[in-house]
């Protein structure tokens, strides 16, 4: 009694697939001509190859870029321009407070002046020691006739002797005056010159025509050497800065031409290695490499880029987009067999290329799928 219920529920199931004449295998049907035709596509599959490549990221920058920087400490008065402004060489970018620069002339000038009175002095005493050597010379000469003719006393001949020496030592010593005066002006007009190149440090003007990319000063900031107040962009022309892993770095080549994806404009474009910073980053193990880029529009510095490096050559089957059928997860592709009937087969896909979608299994490469 206690298996009376199992053994109606096996007699029960017993009845329900005795009542199914017909079986129902999943995923599989006959192919006839109206099957046939529910396939807009059918197509024969055959391994390719497909070329792995390697994308760095990257960023967009200036082919050439120069930093202006202040080469005096010195509080900003005003800044001329603002990102995007377009300058020509010598035009004035930045206004410093240049006070102190010009005391430092002034007083130079000063010196100046007092060096050129001084050597004006000089020669004044020149002169007069020539014209007193003239007279001692000629005093002594006839003192010294008269002392070989015995008409004047020898004390007469030495006092007359020594006044000459001591004349012509002081043009001598006047000469020399003079001379230092001399060295005593151009060290001064150097100290003028120099003090009015620190004078035109005050007014910070454009190295070169170009445009203003970046503004890290304001008025009444203070600008030291070293720190940069603005950024010139002095070509039109970009690159793309890009950290290449020191794996691959052996496979690229200065002006080998790869392929840079602009991710914001989505386009693709050729570019040409122009640089391989020759050490790598210990922190990320990558080298920087810069690549030259073509003029895009809507393509400014800063922006995001990738550059595509081939890696190596694959055997990789592929499918068409439209012959992958999605069920939740599940990656489905209708497979005709050898006995001509269509069976819904498992894939697993990879990656997805301009030719397809790479499947990685469920497919030898050799079969005809239908879409």
């Amino acid at each position: 009694m206690k298996h009376l219920p199992v053994l109606s529920l096996v007699c029960i199931l017993l009845l329900l697939f005795s009542c199914s004449e017909e079986k129902i295998t999943p995923g599989v049907f006959e192919v006839d001509k109206d099957t046939q035709k529910t396939f807009d596509h059918i197509i024969d599959l055959a391994p390719g190859k497909i070329l792995e490549t390697y994308e760095a990221v990257g960023t967009v920058r200036p082919l050439t870029q120069t930093r202006i920087e202040a080469q005096i400490n010195a509080q900003i008065l005003s800044v001329a321009v603002k990102p995007g402004s377009k300058v020509s060489k010598g035009d004035l970018l930045v206004k410093l407070d240049a006070r102190n620069e010009q005391t430092q002339v002034k007083k130079a000038t000063e010196g100046l002046a007092f060096a050129k009175n001084r050597l004006k002095q000089a020669l004044k005493s020149e002169e007069g020691a020539k014209a007193g050597l003239d007279q001692a010379r000629a005093e002594f000469e006839r003192t010294q006739k008269l002392f070989k003719a015995g008409v004047v006393a020898s004390q007469k001949f030495e006092m007359d002797q020594a006044a000459f020496l001591k004349a012509k030592a002081g043009l001598e010593h006047a000469k020399e005056t003079v001379q230092a005066a001399r060295t005593g002006i151009r060290q001064a007009q150097q100290v003028v010159n120099e003090a009015g190149i620190v004078l035109g440090y005050a007014m910070i003007k454009a190295p070169t025509d170009g445009v203003i990319t970046d503004r890290q000063a304001d008025p009444g900031d203070v600008a030291v050497p070293g720190k940069t107040l603005l950024i010139l962009q002095t070509s039109g022309s970009l690159r793309l800065e890009a950290n290449i892993r020191e794996g691959l770095i052996s496979s690229v080549h200065q002006g080998a031409a790869y392929d840079v994806r602009i991710e914001t404009t989505r386009q693709t474009v050729p570019s040409v290695v122009e640089e391989i910073v020759p050490y790598a980053d210990p922190s990320t193990r990558t080298f920087l490499v810069k690549a030259t880029l073509p003029k895009i529009p809507g393509v400014y510095p800063g922006m995001f880029g990738r550059l595509i490096l081939p890696v190596k050559e694959e055997t990789v089957v592929l499918i068409p987009q439209a012959a992958l059928q999605t069920v939740g997860q599940l990656e489905m592709v209708n497979v005709r067999d050898a006995r001509g009937l269509w069976q819904s087969v498992y894939v697993k896909t990879g990656k997805t290329y301009d030719e397809g979608i790479e499947v990685l299994s469920g497919l030898s490469g050799n079969e005809t799928i239908g879409y």
